[in-house]
């Protein structure tokens, strides 16, 4: 039968009678439940255009599932890796009171009309490029660069203005 924890073992560790062990109760660290289902993915992923590709003998969809699998199997070693690296649980994975997110979160903008202007320089920019209409090409980038400064310095006022 295990012990209770005493005050001078460290936390989230408690001592197992019959072989003197240290056991941990901690929970897992990190990302480790999300890097398993992200590898778990990418094991599917990989199966089914393992099959599919021999049922179907259809190259598009067979290459259309290796793509998934890798981009699952590069999102599941990064959280695996990033998961590794943290020393306990994630700061969002404490159990908080509602009084410990009173305050102010951030500033947010109300409304502005630069993400349209960015969003329309940047289509006319992608038709510009579809066509090779390098005259137009050259509009839309001045277009997109006006449109990112106008998005960037919306709120940016000099000292004086204050």
């Amino acid at each position: 039968m295990s012990q209770p924890i005493t005050p001078h073992q460290p936390a989230g560790q408690r001592r197992h009678d019959s072989d003197d062990s240290v056991l941990s109760t901690e929970p897992a660290k990190g990302l480790g439940v999300e890097g398993v289902i992200f590898l778990g993915l990418t094991g599917f992923f990989f199966a089914a255009a393992t099959i599919y590709g021999i049922w179907s003998k259809e190259a598009a969809g067979t290459v259309a599932l290796i793509l998934t699998g890798g981009l699952t199997l590069i999102v599941g070693t990064f959280l695996w890796f990033t998961g590794r690296r943290l020393e306990g649980p994630r700061p969002e994975d404490h159990d908080a009171d509602i009084a410990e997110g009173a305050g102010d979160l951030g500033f947010f903008s109300p409304g502005s009309y630069w993400p349209v202007t960015l969003a329309a320089s940047a289509a006319l920019l992608a038709v510009a490029t579809a066509f090779l209409l390098i005259w137009l090409m050259i509009i839309a980038t001045g277009f997109l660069m006006m449109s990112v400064c106008g998005l960037l310095f919306e709120y940016h006022r000099a000292p004086a203005a204050h």
